[in-house]
């Protein structure tokens, strides 16, 4: 069964315990090969991500093996590799450190097929004749001889019907002009070995006076110089020729083979095994949620503007527990109290745990707050047959305006809970990973729409302000926040996207002068941010209000966060491990992959939520690694040239040898 993509595979070339190479097409008609996980493997996490890692560290090493496209998150995660880069995709199997297989050699063209004739061949019609001997006197067809028969002596013989010896071709050994005279044959059947048959008074063939005389050597009818016989052919000679020149290219190649690999594998390259299934990474694969490689170009700005910043990436989740009322009787309209959440992005702006989010997602406004208890509180009536789906939104309708929503007595204030996750996060969790906190500060919807929130964990990885300014038209940014692809958006999984976006214009959201992007993440990345090329945080996503579908197009400027923090008696401000880190960044970037470990390493141990940092450093990791065996011929071309030079020896011996057997003997 061929794996989908968008290309058309022809042919599997080869495979290993975890997957397949397949040769295809793309659709300009560019080959390309392609290594496909099995889907079986792919369904465990670590597998997935080793794949994905393996791939991506070969195509950002320095000479290393880029790939022209890949799908991870398919079914079947696959890569495709330029053709006419070599075997990419025997690579990166062989890189995970599997015992790849190539498929036996490639079957005959259909050209090679010719059909076979009707009846059996004889051996004697496949073999052409040798014509090197010396050539046979052929008669022609027996002729009838008329006239008068001769007389010869003794006993006359019918000579009707007596085949005749047409002329004999010219001879080239002979040394006389004409051609060589033949002796007479009789009616009896005589040996063809030259003697000629004991002849009578009357010769039929020479008269006379053309007799040629017995004294003449050359006149004969028998041959008297006979051409050499062909020289033996010395096919036993070439048969051990050959079988010595294999013998020396495959002894000289295992030797070569043998000798190359001694080498002790590294860490990352050992896989333990188990009999009967794949292997599996021998350490659980890293997963920060967003993988900038991933996202942007190898080695571009682009991925190290988003490398520096998303490791401060935070996903917030407001908890909001209340009581629906009548808003005269105060009489419940639910016997239980309604919870209903808010979900949204942030970012964390110093060590001490202080992060920046959506005013709206942690506070919304009173009404905002009634309406999404009022669909909660819907829903549940649903659920209880109480009320139907179509329904729904007439039921909300219908209680906006003549219910409130309050804490557990009448007048109170509901209860509010916010938890902060990073990473890979998930929806309905208030214990850990997820990290509770404490609104600080909020602003109205006019004035900047953000909240500061203080979490309880210190030591967190935070970004840097850029410089105040609001992104003029034109301005090139990325923008990064959280989103999910589940259905179920309760317990959904959330990661960090990033996306490239423009900016298309300015607007004014009540008091605050903001930019207009003309692109977003998605609904969840209100509180995220927009990023220049260093990796500095421009400005904070919010909903665009005149935009169909207010979507978070809308870029509140650095100046809001900084009189917010200000406000809150705090300031953007980054610690050592953040240092660290930038500086293991740099020696990545620059290619120093032992620097570049040192640092990550540090940062792993200072700030363990940065899994970006741990990422990295197995990033650096790989690219050793996979310098480390670029750094002399591969193991296969070396046995390949050793073989190549021992068939040369032996070569070079044989035409010693033929030369000197020919060397005339005086």
């Amino acid at each position: 069964m061929q794996p989908d993509g968008p290309y058309r595979f022809t042919h599997v070339l080869g495979g290993c315990q975890v997957g397949k190479a397949w040769a295809a097409i793309d659709g300009q008609g560019r080959l390309v090969t392609v290594a496909v996980l099995d889907a079986a493997v792919a369904a465990t996490p670590a597998w997935r991500e080793a794949f994905s890692a393996t791939a991506n560290a070969m195509a950002q090493t320095q000479g290393g093996q880029p790939f022209v496209y890949a799908d991870f998150a398919a079914t079947a995660p696959w890569v495709a590799y330029p053709a006419e880069a070599g075997p990419g995709a025997e690579k990166l199997f062989r890189a995970l450190g599997m015992d790849y297989q190539p498929v036996p050699g490639e079957a005959a063209s259909p050209g090679a097929d010719v059909p076979s004739t009707s009846g059996p061949v004889s051996p004697a019609a496949a073999v052409p004749h040798q014509v090197s001997g010396p050539p046979q006197q052929v008669s022609g067809p027996p002729q009838s001889v008329s006239g008068v028969p001769q007389s010869v002596s003794g006993v006359p013989q019918s000579v009707s019907g007596v085949p005749q010896v047409s002329a004999p071709p010219h001879a080239p050994w002979a040394m006389h002009g004409g051609p060589i005279p033949v002796q007479p044959v009789s009616a009896a059947p005589q040996p063809v070995s030259g003697a000629g048959a004991e002849a009578s008074t009357v010769d039929p063939v020479f008269p006379d006076a053309d007799r040629p005389s017995s004294d003449d050597l050359f006149a004969g009818p028998v041959r008297r110089i006979k051409p050499s016989a062909p020289p033996p052919r010395r096919t036993g000679l070439w048969v051990g020729v050959a079988a010595a020149a294999l013998a020396v290219a495959v002894g000289a190649g295992a030797t070569v083979w043998a000798v190359s690999g001694d080498e002790k594998p590294t860490d990352p390259q050992t896989l333990p095994t188990t009999s009967g299934t794949a292997a599996f990474p021998s350490a659980p694969a890293i997963n920060p949620g967003l993988k900038p490689w991933a996202q942007a170009a190898p080695y571009s700005v682009e991925e190290r503007s988003l490398a520096i910043a998303a490791p401060s990436m935070v996903f917030v989740e407001a908890v909001f527990t209340g009581t629906l009322r009548e808003a005269k009787s105060n009489v419940p309209l639910s016997v239980t109290p309604v919870t209903f959440k808010r979900r949204c992005s942030g970012f964390v702006v110093n060590a001490d745990g202080h992060i920046v989010t959506n005013g709206q997602c942690v506070r919304p406004a009173v009404q905002a707050a009634r309406e999404r208890a009022l669909y909660t509180l819907g829903r549940i009536l649903i659920e209880q047959k109480r009320l139907t789906a179509p329904q729904l939104d007439e039921y909300v309708r219908g209680k906006l305006n003549t219910s409130v929503f309050t804490g557990a007595e009448p007048g109170s204030e509901p209860v509010s809970q916010v938890f902060a996750q990073f990473n890979v996060a998930r929806g309905d969790l208030t214990a850990s990973p997820a990290i509770p906190g404490q609104i600080v500060r909020v602003l109205e919807p006019d004035a900047g729409n953000l909240a500061l929130v203080k979490l309880t964990q210190p030591s967190l990885p935070a970004v840097e302000l850029a410089d105040g300014g609001v992104p003029g038209p034109g301005a090139a940014l990325l923008v990064m926040g959280y989103r999910t692809t589940d259905a179920d958006f309760r317990a959904a999984t959330y990661t960090v996207e990033s996306k490239p976006a423009q900016v298309a214009g300015t607007a004014n959201q009540g008091s605050v002068s903001v930019s207009r992007l003309n692109d977003d993440v998605g609904i969840y990345s209100a509180g995220g941010v927009a990023l220049d090329t260093t990796g500095r945080v421009v400005g904070v996503l919010d909903t665009d209000r005149a935009a169909s579908g207010t979507p978070n197009r809308a870029l509140v400027p650095v100046s809001v966060v900084t009189g917010l923090l200000e406000a809150g008696g705090t300031s953007n401000g980054r610690a050592d491990t953040d240092k660290v880190y930038r500086d293991g960044l740099d020696a990545f970037f620059a290619g120093r992959n032992d620097d570049a470990i040192a640092s990550f390493d540090r940062v792993a141990q200072a700030s363990p939520v940065n899994l970006l940092a741990q990422a990295y450093r197995q990033n650096a990791v790989d690219r050793a690694r996979l310098a480390d065996e670029s750094d002399g011929p591969p193991r296969l071309l070396l046995a390949l040239l050793a073989g190549l030079g021992g068939v040369l020896l032996v070569g070079l011996i044989v035409l010693v040898v033929v030369f000197l057997r020919r060397r005339p003997r005086y």
